[in-house]
């Protein structure tokens, strides 16, 4: 263990930390029957990063789920209240593939359908319902793909009447670096190809609605996309974005890869964080999940997606980014993705899927401004992360994404002693558990709302707190 010098203005987290393999079904091993290793980290008050947006939370859908009737509506309670129950403030995306297959059709007959999606005047009334009800903003993608700037024009005139102050920004096109695979333009269509479009839509738009913002390149997977936007339109942007994948679902999209490092992450964070730094734009990965495609049965939609999700929200956050829009719901290929966060059997009832379990977890830990932490040991199945609100409450979240349980005493510093520490856990029967997911020891109601069991109360003493941290668990603790 490298020395650190400690003051009043560092905590110290030290613990003891068992590892193993990932098992798909792991036992919840007792810790006192295990030889462990010990882990210290430092929670660095000295060194706060930057604050978390307010609005960081989102959710995506396909523009498909728009045109379902009585979904995206006021009227639709349980709904409105789940959103609600994550944030009163957040990012609605509405775009997906289905974008570039869609029409509006002011009088139509709405339809949900992949490839012939039908977006009238009706079901955009209930979205600006939705938004008013939420409090949340809107990014809305507009059709690129078979499309024509007049038709841009008449469908940014129907989002722009409902959404009104509550609209963040359009996008134009969705994923347009997949273009030529998507068979919407031919093979070696290129950033520039892309950028010249945009840039006639963008002219077309502002002539009849001066005012209205853009976001974009929207790309898939292709970085450097961002990099020349930024560049070539970042002073007539208010937002980049991207999305994210681990990768297609496949037979090998297992619990161990979904919750161990991706090697394209960092390096893609650190060229967004590097762009987004030096345009002066924020970034926002606007649609996002486990495995593409609608995920993997079994493993994203289990206690895995929880914690890889609740990890993944901090691990952008320390990297800069603005916010993050979870893809839910119907997808492009016409069924309810296993990943989403909030369930929909399509007969009118919604709930709490294990997902959601770590984006709430987020919510209640992603606060006020991050603290750099500095870990000891590199150690993948265990992450801390620690921020600080405006009054000085510490709050730190700690997950073991191993196979093995770990106790971890918090040695904290800086005149905490005596002050109490609230422990929040998320956790469930086992990592590939589908129901039984639970956060404060309480499940989401079937009204939408949620509120912690009795809480652990813990005290901090001479400086130190232990916790106990269950494999394939997380816990919120609050010290204030």
């Amino acid at each position: 263990m490298q020395s650190c010098k400690m003051n009043r203005r560092e905590f110290l987290i030290k613990g003891t930390v068992v590892t193993g393999a990932l098992a798909a079904r792991p036992a919840f091993a007792s810790s006192a029957s295990q030889a462990g290793r010990a882990l210290a980290a430092t929670v660095r008050t000295d060194r706060p990063g930057r604050p978390l947006a307010p609005d960081f939370m989102g959710l995506g859908y396909e523009i498909s789920s728009v045109s379902r009737p009585g979904l995206m509506s006021a009227g639709n309670r349980v709904y409105v209240q789940l959103v609600r129950t994550l944030s009163t403030r957040g990012v609605i995306r509405i775009g997906g593939n289905t974008s570039d297959f869609a029409r509006y059709s002011p009088a139509g007959a709405p339809v949900s359908s992949a490839f012939e999606t039908v977006v009238n005047d009706a079901v955009l009334k209930d979205l600006g319902g939705f938004l008013e009800a939420t409090g949340w903003k809107l990014i809305w993608g507009l059709d690129l793909g078979k499309g024509s700037e007049a038709d841009a024009i008449a469908e940014a005139q129907a989002v722009l009447s409902i959404a009104g102050k509550n609209l963040l920004a359009f996008e134009i096109g969705n994923e347009p670096d997949l273009f030529s695979g998507a068979k919407h333009r031919p093979p070696g269509y290129s950033y520039d190809d892309w950028l010249a479009e945009y840039r006639r839509y963008k002219t077309a738009l502002r002539a009849r609605f001066p005012q209205i913002p853009f976001a974009g390149p929207d790309a898939a997977g292709k970085t450097d996309w961002v990099t020349r936007f930024a560049a070539d339109e970042g002073k007539d942007a208010v937002l980049l974005t991207q999305h994210y994948y681990r990768e297609g679902q496949n037979p090998t999209s297992t619990i161990e890869k979904l919750l161990g490092p991706d090697p394209k992450l960092q390096p893609r964070l650190d060229q967004l964080s590097a762009v987004s730094k030096s345009s002066g734009l924020p970034y926002r990965i606007c649609e996002v999940n486990s495995f593409s495609g609608g995920g993997r049965p079994g493993v994203s939609d289990t206690m895995a997606g929880a914690l890889w999700v609740l990890d993944y929200m901090f691990t952008l956050a320390a990297n800069g980014c603005a916010g993050v829009n979870m893809e839910t719901g119907v997808n492009h290929r016409d069924f309810i993705s296993s990943y989403s966060p909030i369930g929909d059997d399509e007969k009118g009832h919604y709930s709490a899927k294990p997902e959601y379990y770590g984006m709430l977890a987020f919510s209640l830990a992603g606060k006020g401004q991050l603290l750099e932490t500095e870990v000891d040991v590199n150690t993948p199945e265990v992450k801390t992360y620690a921020t600080q609100s405006d009054r000085g409450a510490l709050t730190l979240t700690l997950l073991n994404k191993g196979s093995e349980s770990s106790v971890l005493t918090l040695t904290i510093k800086a005149g905490m002693d005596g002050k109490k520490a609230t422990v929040i856990r998320l956790t469930a029967p086992s990592v590939d558990a589908k129901t039984g997911v639970t956060l404060g020891g309480a499940e989401v109601t079937a009204a939408g709302t949620w509120k912690p069991a009795k809480p652990e109360i813990a005290q901090v003493r001479k400086g130190q707190l232990s916790i106990d941290l269950p494999a394939a668990s997380a816990a919120i603790v609050q010290i204030a």
